[in-house]
């Protein structure tokens, strides 16, 4: 039942008042997972965990929830109740008892929730943002239960948390992921109720506030002033135009200094920091380049890097210190003596020389024709290189240069560099071009 109310009772509020209550079905096993994801519900188990005096209870109850051995979970303004069946067959009644709020208290709460525009937008949404809490305790209202606020009852007839309530505990932090608003029942406001009056504390003029029960006047709502969305609308044709976009920088801004007489968290390393910062500048430096570009619209959009090429193109444009170069070789997966070449790699051509350099791969039927015949086309029969060719590859007969031809129909130059085949230089369509790269000529 979502926030219904049910006529009599056993709680007496007061005089008429219906008892407010939800009550939520069975929810199934939870093998392997958390019991609490959220802020809420985290917060809960919290309270739970430094109540209990038993932790071998504790781990019992988390079994139990897990088995889906909780049924139905009943809750109501100060009391949370659910039937938890054991392994043996037997069940039982397990209650758990949270205070509840006074009227007072409740009036400073909805007082300081409508004073705040963030406050009221997020309840209206039946949104339940964390630092309403802040806000709250700072009024003088305690919305997450503390240290032995949740008082357990079962008639089982243990004294302490027992497997059963605890098990209901941990099934009630997993309706607080789902629902927050369900805390706020327990403390003695239904959703319903809340945000009615809510709305009534938004709607009202200050000069109408009821005083409070202690006989303090509670804060108003300021008045928003505006004018009607017809007669906004009426004036876009006579309003100045919206100033032009800012151009683009001429570099890109300076990375703050993390140079502070605070040591850092241990495993933190302020230098590694700035380069990412400085680095994370240059980026958005270059996208924004790209972005007012005329054609940006006309160009594919790029592939997301994965690690492994992240932790190059951070070596090659970042030019970090040789011990953060260290790091990046690591988690690149390359050995330390290949990375340089991948560092050249990137410098030269990006992800798609880097691809180049992984990959020795034999190029399709077609494709191995059309660069044969550009080759033969790139020189005269008497001044073509002598060329040995083996998949994508074209090495001199002195194995010392080479010519590999990419996925992207270019060609990359490389040079033997102490047995180690190292990019020479950028790829071009013209394979004599590459071929004048590689040779340093």
């Amino acid at each position: 039942m979502r926030d219904g109310y049910e006529a009599g009772g056993g709680d007496e509020r007061e005089e008429g008042a219906p008892v407010q209550e939800r009550t939520f079905p069975a929810l199934p096993p939870a093998p392997g997972r958390g019991f609490a994801t959220s802020w809420w519900g985290k917060a809960w188990l919290r309270a739970l965990e430094e109540t209990a005096l038993d932790a071998r209870q504790l781990k019992e109850g988390r079994r139990v929830a897990r088995e889906g051995r909780v049924g139905a979970v009943s809750v109501r303004p100060g009391r949370i109740t659910a039937v938890v069946g054991a392994r043996d067959g037997s069940t039982y009644r397990s209650d758990v008892l949270l205070q509840e709020l006074d009227e007072r208290e409740w009036d400073r709460f909805l007082d300081m929730a409508a004073e705040r525009a963030g406050h009221i937008a997020a309840l209206l949404d039946r949104e339940m943002p964390a630092h309403l809490i802040e806000d709250a305790a700072a009024a003088g209202i305690d919305l997450r239960p503390g240290m032995g606020d949740l008082e357990p009852e079962c008639t089982c007839g243990a004294w302490d948390h027992c497997p059963h309530t605890a098990a209901l505990c941990y099934q009630v932090a997993r309706l607080l992921d789902q629902d927050p608003f369900v805390l706020l029942l327990m403390r003695g406001r239904g959703e319903r109720r809340l945000l009615a009056e809510l709305q009534e504390r938004i709607a009202a003029p200050a000069g109408e506030r009821e005083v409070g029960a202690g006989g303090e006047e509670p804060a108003a709502v300021r008045e928003v002033s505006g004018v009607p969305a017809a007669q906004a609308y009426a004036q876009g044709g006579i309003l100045p135009a919206l100033p032009a976009p800012p151009g683009l920088p001429d570099e890109p801004g300076a990375a703050p200094s993390l140079d502070t007489e605070t040591d850092p968290e241990p495993g933190v390393d302020p230098s590694a920091l700035e380069m990412l910062a400085r680095d994370a500048a240059a980026r958005a430096h270059r996208m924004l380049a790209d972005a007012l570009a005329p054609d940006h619209g006309l160009r594919p959009v790029a592939d997301a890097l994965t690690v492994r090429q992240d932790a190059v193109r951070l070596a090659a444009e970042a030019r970090p210190e040789p011990w953060i170069v260290n790091r990046l070789a690591s988690g690149s997966g390359r050995p330390r003596a290949g990375f340089p070449a991948a560092v050249a790699a990137w410098r030269f051509g990006g992800a798609a020389a880097l691809a180049v350099l992984d990959e020795d791969r034999t190029p399709e039927g077609a494709e191995l024709a059309r660069a044969r015949a550009r080759l033969a086309q790139a020189w005269e029969e008497d001044e073509a290189p002598r060329l040995r060719a083996e998949r994508n590859r074209w090495t001199s007969a002195d194995g010392g240069l080479q010519l590999r031809y990419g996925p992207d129909g270019r060609w990359y130059p490389y040079r033997k560099e102490n047995g180690q085949w190292f990019p020479a230089g950028p790829s071009d369509d013209d394979p004599a071009a590459a071929w004048a790269e590689a040779r340093g000529d």
